[in-house]
């Protein structure tokens, strides 16, 4: 078995106007002040990433990689989830997503997916001259308006849209694999994949390609009711990245998964800082320990109530402790007797 590493803390969250959230080296500067280890970046925040720059220029990959070290920090993953989510684009969403895109693609859906699928295979390229192995992104969503069977679905609506979001993603994943990097898909609300059901319709569509692979993350699966401990034991081979995030259900008689339109403080699933809501994080730790995971655990702050600055302090200390070190030995070799071929036939009534 192999040690988790981490803490790490995506800094999607954090990223603003003001020092020290407003460049890379001042953000690198404030996450190592709290005890992080390593920094997830977004890919599309140019005030701390240039991502155009690291997919071409194999000085500036480094000279980003300098920055972190000098910190000492690691770089966990690059992420492209806004980019991943203009992938596939339903019309429903398109004045919603449209402010994810880059100004010039805006308003053209079939400009913006292009675009989309490019920012991807840049981050993949950009991934491979950092050094990393595994890139965080979302899958994007043509079938999530018919997410609830009201008014029935049409006899192979939802097939048509699964094979039309494995086509756009095959020739990400073939990219991905020629520059060896596991594309790490977050299983959430709002993209076609959001639970396992959903991932193997799409990963039987891109014929279980290597590199179609899962970021884990539990709170999405409080918000969904589903077994977030049998789904490690189910795809621990797929898992890739962790976001470490915490959240709380809690249904009364007026509102269940579905909030009720309800603003994410007063929903019956919330997400909360890391501690605060229902995760049984010691259980995660120690599943993924033992299928020995052995990437990073990477905060993710999101919370209804508590501010981003108190949850990025306290994350830091309960990654770090819930990081098991792994034994070298088990527990009863006191007990052993060595080994003796001759003496284990004797004992079986062999010789």
């Amino acid at each position: 078995m192999r040690m988790i590493k981490g803490p790490g803390i995506f800094l999607a969250q954090f990223a603003a106007d003001a020092v020290p959230f407003n460049s890379f080296d001042s953000i690198c500067g404030w996450a190592a002040s709290l005890g992080y280890e390593g920094v997830q970046i977004p890919t599309w925040d140019g005030r701390l990433f240039d991502l155009h720059k690291a997919s071409e220029s194999q000085d500036y990959a480094d000279e980003i990689k300098g920055i972190a070290a000098r910190h000492g920090l690691g770089i966990t993953e690059l992420s492209t989830h806004l980019q991943g989510q203009l992938v596939a684009v339903h019309p429903a969403y398109d004045a919603a997503f449209d402010g994810f895109a880059a100004p010039e693609v805006r308003g053209n859906p079939s400009a913006r997916t292009s675009w989309a699928v490019d920012q991807v295979k840049r981050a993949i390229v950009a991934s491979r001259r950092l050094g990393l192995t595994a890139h965080a992104t979302f899958s994007g969503a043509l079938a999530w308006p018919y997410i609830y069977p009201w008014p029935q679905r049409p006899p192979g609506l939802i097939e048509a849209a699964f094979d039309e979001l494995a086509r756009r993603w095959l020739p990400i994943l073939d990219h991905a694999e020629e520059n060896g990097v596991d594309l790490a898909y977050e299983i959430h609300p709002g993209e076609d994949l959001h639970d396992g059901v959903s991932y193997e319709m799409f990963l039987q569509r891109v014929n279980n390609h290597r590199r179609a692979n899962l970021l884990y993350d539990p709170s999405h699966f409080v918000l969904q009711q589903l077994d977030y401990l049998a789904y490690i034991d189910i795809y621990h081979e797929r898992i890739k990245a962790f976001h470490v995030k915490d959240a709380e259900f809690n249904p009364t008689g007026r509102q269940g998964v579905y909030g009720g339109f309800q603003s994410w403080v007063d929903r019956a699933g919330r997400f909360r800082s890391l501690g605060d809501g229902q995760v049984d994080f010691g259980a995660i730790f120690s599943k993924l320990t033992q299928y020995d995971y052995a990437s990073w655990a990477v905060l993710e702050w999101e919370c209804a109530l508590k501010h981003p600055e108190q949850g990025a302090q306290e994350g830091a200390e309960f990654i770090k402790s819930h990081i098991i070190r792994v034994t070298e030995k088990a527990f009863d070799d006191f007990a052993g007797s060595g080994a003796d071929d001759m003496a284990n036939r004797k004992m079986l009534g062999l010789s």
